[in-house]
């Protein structure tokens, strides 16, 4: 019996020598090939410094080198000099000098993934989904995010022109737009819009926007509120944690609200809901549209797998990426996708979005002219040349004419068809 039991680890001893061994050759070739890379690149490097026309700084190659790297990996990932880096954290305050548009790398062109709310780029009708091929006249063509953003970003009052191709019209239209100092609210005009269904637009994510929504939410409800829709439209995300906080007032104690995964365990999380007393009663719709993205697929994809709220508009976006920006040692950083995140389900967003429960276009809901009104042609001539109303993104919910938003319409009717089953 001893010399079975001896025999049996014998065997497991060599089994786990020989992969060890394996394993340390895997990791060996793998240290060849990147030693073998870096020098390639070191050579490289030295070739450019002795023979290229002109003299270029070890700082401005190895910038260059890093920036490339990182935008192989996906369209989020970048590196950020410590001037764009500081911008970011700028950025973050909610208050920056710009034109305000969130913008990304998709299929290789500049991509618009929303205009945000009464900016500059809002009002001068640039859309979700517009691509930019020319800045000041310069083709986009291999841009990086990090040039587009500085060479759009710039003192207030300044113009600057964009072209843009919009695929939806296929047709290439010329923008010039006034920088301005861009003040981003979290939340914008809560109200109640009819029958006690209330109204929150959540323009971004940010540190302050849990407050905020929670000061708006308690205002609603001493005014009456018995339905709430939140209107996620445009909204390109934010702060993870923040999308998790606002969600969670709607969801039981403990509920899985979105996980992560990435290469790394620690990289793999789940964020549950930490809220003692959700709203769990409360009739609840959330509008989305192709400018939804990122911490605005969360929210809505939790609440959907759930069937918490009915989803109302269009698909969104698709952002499922999670990035980590991590500080360098000169001041610069990167700005690494670290994870892909993941709906209570297990449905991924990224490249897919999230697909409304009832799907309806953007647009205007037109009214008939009462009798003995008579549309003054000239008048709506003159205005569309002055406006060019057709270039513009409908407001997601004009707080003085708010039924003509046939989305936001369609929402209220839903939450009142609710209301009538649960009372019946």
């Amino acid at each position: 019996m001893r010399k079975k039991i001896l025999s049996v680890l014998i065997v497991f001893s060599v089994i786990f020598v020989v992969t060890s061994i394996a394993v340390s050759e895997i990791d060996k070739k793998k240290k060849d090939d990147l030693f073998k890379q870096v020098e390639l690149f070191s050579d490289t490097l030295a070739i450019i410094q002795t023979d290229y026309v002109d003299e270029v700084s070890n700082k401005d190659l190895i910038y260059g080198a890093l920036k490339g790297m990182l935008s192989s990996l996906d369209p989020h990932s970048q590196f950020l000099d410590p001037d764009t880096y500081n911008e970011l954290k700028v950025d973050t305050e909610g208050k920056f000098g710009g034109i305000g548009i969130e913008i990304m790398i998709k299929d290789g062109l500049l991509t618009i993934i929303t205009p945000i709310e009464d900016t500059p780029a809002w009002k001068a009708g640039i859309k979700a989904g517009d691509r930019i091929v020319k800045i000041n006249n310069e083709l986009t063509r291999d841009i990086t995010l990090t040039d587009a953003v500085k060479k759009m970003r710039g003192a207030a009052g300044e113009t600057v022109s964009l072209t843009i191709f919009r695929e939806s019209e296929k047709k290439v239209i010329e923008f010039k737009i006034v920088r301005d100092i861009i003040k981003i609210k979290d939340i914008k005009d809560p109200r109640i819009l009819e029958d006690g269904i209330g109204y929150i637009r959540l323009i971004e994510f940010r540190e302050n926007t849990p407050e905020d929504f929670a000061a708006a939410f308690n205002k609603l409800n001493k005014e009456g509120m018995n339905a709430l829709i939140i209107d996620l439209r445009n909204n390109p995300g934010g702060l993870l944690d923040v999308a998790v906080k606002v969600t969670e007032k709607f969801v039981d104690h403990g509920k899985l609200i979105v996980y992560t995964k990435g290469r790394k365990q620690s990289q793999n999380l789940e964020f549950v809901s930490g809220e003692r007393k959700p709203f769990l009663d409360l009739p609840l719709a959330v509008l989305i549209n192709e400018g939804s993205a990122s911490g605005s697929e969360i929210v809505a994809g939790c609440l959907q797998d759930y069937k918490r709220a009915i989803i109302v508009g269009t698909k969104s976006f698709g952002k499922g990426f999670v990035q980590t920006v991590i500080p360098l040692s000169d001041g610069s950083a990167l700005r690494l996708t670290t994870s892909r995140y993941f709906t209570p389900l297990g449905r991924q967003i990224q490249g897919k979005g999230v697909l409304p429960d009832i799907n309806i276009e953007d647009g205007l809901i037109k009214k008939e002219n009462q009798p003995g009104q008579e549309t003054n042609k000239a008048k709506v001539i003159f205005e569309q040349l002055e406006n060019k109303p057709e270039e513009k993104t409908a407001p997601a919910a004009s707080l003085e004419d708010y039924k003509s938003d046939n989305q936001l319409m369609r929402a209220v009717d839903a939450l009142k068809a609710i209301k009538i089953y649960k009372n019946r």
